[in-house]
């Protein structure tokens, strides 16, 4: 008899363990539904809050939520109320299953569920159904599956994201920030309690549609939480008195055009981190509507803002607002090619300065002129005579920056605009005077960089707007002092009516017929572009850059901070004398007409020639002039080495070895220069 029951026992014995082995070959050979869940593409500010997000394929909100960035308050309510034995259980729990089937029995009807969070994420991951027995059973299989191929944090975290909130809201991250317009990283109780309890019935409890289900709901969440210990009795009666939410807010939107962008640049990437800040971003969108408020229904803004030190993008507004509206909303006005007035002149003037053709001090005419064909007229059809090139820069004057770009010849303009990384489009084969007033395509970005460029001594970094970039250093495009005493020249023009006088270094411009209204500007730390105009093109009657773009930049500076970063000292080396003091050939800028209309026994540079590579002698660089009238003065990169010697011969101190323009102006103001390379 004893025998028999031992061989029962082992017998039993056996078949469990067999039987075990099957389930667990059953278990192991489960099918399970794609894991790896398509989620909303994210573009995020320099901080990593959220700047825009996309829906995924099907229309829905599904933002991914590590456990670690959602509010521990919700996960304790989660447990308390879902599933209490979730870090027990192995994806099935028997108590549960045990009491709802007893109290089906007893009731005749289900009252509990008996579901863990785990059978919860099967059936989401599936989208099955939750009342059919069959249905049921694959949610065991899967929910056990899942208990043996993923952590309990990795399942967490898959309930996280897919949880139904209403509507086309999915995680607990879309609703949060849908519902109460925050990150779910800080919630109150209420707001806990709410989003445990939507995914139980998520579109009859949807606070923007049921508020009465929604709060009922909420407030058994409370009521099971204070039952628990989660919360005090006092903590859930300060949170039935708050109200749940009767809207659904929007997702945020900001720099929309730049997140556009960045995700058709790289639409493998899952989430953006930009450059931007988000608080300037917010407040420089309000500023776009703010500007083209009351002003037509096609009036259109575009503001960009960067770091000139790092080149970064801190904020981007490509139109005062997104939209399908008169304005072309959705047209992205930072990269649009547009005239850009008279915002060029700035560069011809430092160009001009490194050429030894002239000085912020340097007289020269505003007087009608004829440049072969092209006869040229200020905008406002006056002339004010012979005026110091400082007061022709600062008061726009057309006719003194055409004869400058006449003696430096357009290529040498356009030359400088690519080396700052600009990307200009003219009409016909070469490029011709006009180009110094308008008469290029160009864009926002292309004129902050350039703007950036003088800004920080000359060399130009391109713009950025993704985190951590790598951005090479680019080249040089003027000379320092050059950068520096245009700087100086834009920081003494007078601001807009009511703005202050902080010697912002500012440039105003107008295109040809009112299209564009520009003003550019930068102090010691940033550099700041605003366009204005309508987006097809049209003309806008009455609108100049100095009225309706500069107190837009001067708003955009007061909205980025308090008070202005300081300019840098003068270079060293920079000449800081009046007119009289200068060198007599840079007394008087004489333009290319008037140099050759003078006798033929102009200057030349007879040593070294021009493309030579030469060596420096321990007493400097050997140079002869042949031609022209003494006394000569040298310049190296427009910076004067010798003044008025009456020798044809000199020596040029030289700061080392490099590539260097050689200039000599004779005392009748003709010129000659060369390009060697220094050894």
């Amino acid at each position: 008899m004893r025998a028999r029951w031992i061989i029962m026992l082992a017998l039993t014995l056996w078949l469990a363990a067999l039987g075990r082995d099957r389930f667990d070959a059953w278990i192991d050979a489960t099918v399970l539904p794609p894991l790896a869940l398509e989620m909303s593409v994210e573009v995020l500010d320099r901080d990593g809050d959220l700047l825009r997000a996309y829906t995924v394929a099907d229309g829905r909100w599904r933002l991914a939520l590590p456990v670690d960035r959602v509010d521990p308050l919700y996960l304790r309510m989660l447990l308390a109320y879902e599933d209490k034995r979730f870090y027990r259980h192995a994806g099935v729990d028997p108590k549960s299953v045990i009491r709802a089937a007893v109290q089906a029995l007893w009731n005749g009807r289900v009252v509990s569920g008996g579901s863990t969070l785990t059978m919860q994420v099967a059936r989401l991951l599936e989208e099955g159904t939750t009342g059919e027995v069959g249905g049921k059973l694959r949610q065991m299989r899967v929910a056990l599956a899942l208990e043996r191929r993923l952590s309990k944090d990795q399942i967490l975290q898959l309930y996280l994201s897919l949880a139904p909130f209403g509507g086309n809201l999915e995680g607990v991250r879309a609703a949060s920030i849908s519902y109460f317009g925050k990150e779910p990283k800080r919630l109150t109780p209420a707001e806990a309690a709410l989003l445990v309890a939507i995914p139980q019935a998520p579109e009859s409890r949807r606070p923007d549609r049921a508020a009465d289900r929604a709060e009922a709901a909420r407030n058994r969440v409370l009521a099971r939480a204070v039952k628990e210990g989660v919360i005090d009795a006092e903590e859930a009666e300060a949170a039935l008195r708050e109200a749940v939410p009767g809207i659904r807010k929007p997702f945020p939107a900001l720099a929309p055009h730049l997140a556009d962008r960045a995700r058709a640049e790289e639409p493998q990437l899952g989430s953006h981190h930009l450059t931007i800040d988000g608080e300037l971003q917010k407040k420089l969108e309000a500023l776009a509507l703010e500007a083209v408020e009351g002003k037509g229904e096609q009036l259109q803004v575009a503001i960009l803002v960067a770091d000139h030190a790092s080149g970064e993008i801190l904020a981007s507004v490509g139109s005062a607002g997104y939209q399908a509206d008169l304005r072309q909303g959705f047209v992205d006005m930072t990269t649009a090619l547009r005239s850009p007035g008279s915002t060029l002149k700035p560069l011809v003037y430092a160009l001009a300065f490194d050429e030894g053709l002239g000085h912020p001090e340097t007289m020269i005419d505003d007087r009608p002129m004829s440049f072969g064909t092209y006869a040229p007229q200020n905008f406002d059809k006056l002339y004010m005579g012979t005026i110091r090139m400082r007061e022709a820069l600062q008061l726009s004057r057309n006719i003194p920056v055409v004869a400058l770009t006449d003696a430096l010849g357009p290529a040498k303009l356009m030359a400088a605009m690519q080396k700052a990384g600009m990307t200009p489009v003219f009409p016909g084969d070469q490029p011709g005077l006009a180009i110094a007033l308008g008469g290029v395509g160009v864009t926002l970005s292309d004129m902050v960089q350039l703007y950036a460029a003088i800004a920080r001594g000359g060399v130009v970094r391109p713009l950025s707007y993704r985190l951590d970039a790598e951005v090479p250093e680019g080249q040089r495009v003027v000379s320092e002092v050059a950068a520096w005493e245009v700087g100086d020249i834009l920081a003494g023009l007078a601001p807009p009516p009511g703005a202050p006088s902080n010697r912002l270094a500012y440039k105003t411009g107008t295109s040809y017929g009112h299209r564009d209204a520009w003003a550019i500007g930068f102090d010691g730390k940033h550099v700041i572009g605003v366009w204005m105009g309508r987006a097809d093109g049209t003309p806008v009657p009455g609108a100049f850059g100095a009225d309706v773009a500069a107190p837009v930049l001067f708003q955009a500076f007061n909205r980025l901070k308090g008070k202005l970063d300081p300019q840098p000292p003068a270079p060293a080396s920079t000449l800081l004398v009046a007119n009289s003091e200068l060198p007599q050939p840079l007394q008087r800028f004489r333009s290319r007409s008037a140099v050759f209309e003078a006798e033929a026994d102009a200057p030349a540079v007879a040593f070294p020639p021009d493309g030579a590579e030469v060596e420096l002698l321990a007493s400097g660089l050997k140079v002869k002039v042949a031609g022209g009238t003494a006394p000569f003065t040298w310049l190296a990169d427009g910076v004067p080495v010798v003044v008025a010697s009456d020798a044809r011969e000199a020596m040029l101190a030289m700061p080392g070895a490099g590539f260097v323009t050689l200039s000599v102006i004779d005392a009748e103001g003709r010129s000659d220069r060369v390009q060697v390379q220094v050894r």
